[in-house]
């Protein structure tokens, strides 16, 4: 398949998606969320998601009679469900749609912020992303996190992805700097067993100015003794938007960490549609879909494919810009995504959004909308087994794509404006 060719640039700020996502941030009111994964019709009209207006309520939601009464930036956003989750057994294929929620207060809290969006599956952050050393997860934090993925009928097993710290690199070629970020990620793998988590996501990290080929090498030796380490979860190598020193941003570089890795059972792969779009892989097109996939299984494997981080791109294609957009509104657009939950080879896998959801409140502060997850939670429910051809499709495609218009001619003129400046020449 043709890919274009990858241009040099600076290591991509890892800390942009979730930056504000912190355990050691103060939680909201515990809300007792009692919501089960019940039958429910998977969207009784897609379109109507466009219609919700952009401003923040005028009238708070009421919170439940049996909940006491706090008052919180977020008590009224948070004292009840913004979506039903959908019984993925309602669904014409078995799709397990969520989003990177908040853990902060302890991780039992991802657990009801996965059900308040109305997610089947969930991503989170174990500690702090802020810091190297973290306490441990508190027993009762474990519980509760054990109990309300039973009491909600979540597979933490299957459908939770935790997502590595950002201050950890695996490549990294200094032996102090290398112990310190290896001690980090085999604590989050034990925290991933204590809770009885088997995925757990990363980003493979950057050979600074070492080569790739020896920054891979470290990567699987480290992968190698992490799992000596421990016992059941697998590694999840995150592909990158990234070129130049960033590893992971072409399907070579997966292949190779894994080739080097000793316990193929323990390793596997989630795709990021919106990093693998500005690698350049493209997904527009049923075409072009059905060519990186082809691509991808010829390359690593269908096999080591565990998950997938769904997002749209700010940045146009092969790009090696990592900026997330809202599904439908990027340069990725609608059809992507449905070809994505379309494709039977997909199915029970944790599908995570990481799409953007801060906004500017009445008052002028950036406030996080989680309505925005759980209407793109039924959105993407409702392309299963929607006619591509079909006028409701075309009509929902044409309005995402419009919305998100001045945002990409805004990174398309940047990108453009950077095109067009003659490289500098190596002294």
């Amino acid at each position: 398949m043709a890919r274009a060719s990858p241009r040099k640039r600076q290591p991509v700020n890892y800390n942009e998606d979730h930056k504000d996502d912190d355990l050691d941030r103060k939680p909201s009111k515990a809300n007792g969320l009692a919501v089960k994964a019940e039958t429910k019709p998977i969207i009784e009209k897609t379109t109507a998601v466009l219609k919700r207006k952009a401003e923040p309520e005028t009238k708070p939601r009421e919170a439940p009679a049996a909940s006491k009464k706090r008052k919180t930036k977020t008590s009224a956003d948070d004292s009840m469900p913004l979506a039903e989750r959908t019984a993925v057994s309602a669904l014409k294929k078995a799709m397990y749609i969520g989003a990177h929620v908040s853990a902060a207060g302890g991780v039992q809290n991802s657990v009801t912020n996965a059900v308040h969006i109305g997610a089947n599956s969930f991503a989170l952050f174990l500690k702090s992303q802020r810091k190297w050393d973290n306490p441990p997860i508190a027993p009762e934090a474990r519980d509760l996190f054990i109990s309300g993925c039973k009491d909600h009928d979540y597979s933490a097993a299957e459908h939770a992805l935790p997502h590595g710290s950002y201050l950890v690199n695996l490549a990294q070629p200094d032996p102090t700097k290398a112990a310190q970020a290896y001690n980090a990620f085999v604590d989050d793998l034990n925290r991933c067993e204590t809770l009885g988590i088997k995925l757990y996501n990363f980003h493979p990290g950057s050979a600074g100015s070492d080569t790739k080929a020896a920054a891979i090498g470290r990567i699987a030796a480290q992968l190698n003794k992490s799992h000596k380490a421990t016992k059941t979860v697998i590694t999840v190598l995150e592909n990158m938007a990234g070129s130049g020193n960033v590893i992971g941003s072409t399907w070579e570089d997966l292949r190779d960490i894994i080739e080097l890795v000793e316990d193929k059972e323990r390793v596997g792969v989630c795709i990021d549609t919106c990093h693998a779009f500005a690698a350049g892989y493209d997904l527009r097109t049923p075409e072009t879909f059905k060519a990186t996939m082809d691509s991808f299984n010829e390359i690593v494997g269908a096999n080591y494919l565990r998950a997938f981080h769904l997002n749209d791109s700010k940045a146009p294609f092969a790009s090696n810009r990592d900026l997330h957009a809202n599904i439908g509104t990027g340069f990725l657009g609608l059809r992507a995504f449905h070809s994505v939950m379309n494709e039977d080879a997909f199915r029970g896998m944790p599908m995570v959004l990481e799409t953007p959801i801060d906004k500017k409140g009445a008052d002028g502060k950036t406030v996080e909308d989680k309505q925005v997850w759980a209407d793109e939670i039924k959105l993407l429910e409702g392309l299963i087994g929607m006619d591509p051809e079909s006028e409701e499709f075309k009509k929902l495609e044409k309005e995402l794509y419009a919305r998100g218009a001045d945002e990409r001619a805004k990174i398309q003129a940047q990108v453009d404006k950077k095109n067009s400046k003659p490289a500098k020449k190596k002294k």
